[in-house]
């Protein structure tokens, strides 16, 4: 790769075994703030791989463009910046796996959003955060995972408003807006947008 790593791939085979069945579902919404939060209460936090490393970013790079072309420097200082890209890249689908992985353990069937990705990250104010988080990779890990172990993954239509639906009386709130991150329902229930917007999605 480019970090300057060589890696010998073996096949095997092996034989995957179904988890028991249990009786239990959970929706899950994601988000910036929490990258996951479940209707049974429980939430994943978001570790931002790469705005934790983004100073460091930033000067590996300068540092690069600094070097002359053709350089041994250059050659030195390019393979520092693809260690750093390495290092966020594993630190992130490390997140990814362990936290997809206990999911799938957990629950027999699964509610996911069917969110647009691509659509969300023409904001400029969020795209970095949102390819941070990388929902596309951790939706995929989850289906595969629950197609090995025999659970069931749904996926609710893109634009169902599961973050403006009370999830006691149904009531659509309009006026909720993205800085809300608490509500209170005309039914009188206060809500924790995620929270809420999980047990909608269940």
């Amino acid at each position: 790769n480019k970090a300057g790593q060589y890696f010998a791939c073996i096949g095997v085979q092996r034989e995957i075994k179904l988890k028991p069945k249990i009786d239990k579902m959970v929706g899950i919404d994601l988000g910036i703030n929490t990258f996951a939060v479940c209707s049974d209460g429980k939430s994943y936090s978001n570790i931002k791989p790469f705005q934790s490393l983004e100073l460091r970013m930033r000067f590996r790079n300068k540092e690069l463009s600094r070097t002359l072309k053709g350089s041994i420097g250059r050659e030195k200082a390019r393979r520092r910046l693809a260690k750093l890209h390495l290092k966020i890249a594993n630190i992130r689908n490390d997140h990814l796996q362990k936290v997809s992985s206990k999911i799938v353990d957990e629950n027999q069937v699964i509610v996911l959003e069917s969110l647009n990705v691509k659509g969300m990250m023409a904001n400029r104010n969020l795209s970095k955060s949102i390819w941070d988080c990388s929902w596309s990779e951790f939706v995929r890990q989850i289906e595969y995972k629950s197609e090995w172990y025999g659970r069931t993954v749904v996926r609710i239509d893109r634009f169902f408003p599961s973050s403006k639906t009370c999830n006691i009386c149904g009531c659509v709130n309009e006026n909720l807006t993205l800085e809300d991150r608490k509500w209170t329902c005309s039914c009188g229930v206060h809500h924790d947008r995620d929270l809420n917007a999980a047990r909608v999605i269940l």
